[in-house]
């Protein structure tokens, strides 16, 4: 349970929260867990909630949003070979499909 309530973060925070939350849960992570991760992301990328001043809406650090890029990646790289061609193909015949319109 939070210790406090979400009134202080922006709106963007507030979407950015929902956007990773929808994610993980769409990964089959429970929605306890996925909201317990989303903020914890949103946190450490702004620094907790809204503060006042100049630049205050800045993302401190992006480091957690690089992340996901990179476990994506990972994962494509792992695929069997035979998983890969036949992605490639199915790709290939779309794209033919779609240049008779």
């Amino acid at each position: 349970m939070p210790r406090r309530s979400k009134s202080k973060y922006t709106d963007k925070q507030k979407r950015e929260a929902q956007h990773i939350e929808e994610g993980y849960e769409e990964r089959g992570v429970s929605e306890k867990e996925a909201k317990r991760r989303a903020w914890a992301t949103v946190n450490k990328m702004h620094g907790g909630g809204a503060k006042g001043g100049a630049g205050s809406k800045d993302i401190k650090d992006v480091s957690p949003a690089k992340k996901g890029g990179k476990k994506g990646g990972r994962r494509q790289a792992s695929r069997p070979p035979e998983e890969c061609s036949a992605s490639a193909k199915k790709a290939a015949r779309t794209r033919k499909a779609r240049q008779d319109f």
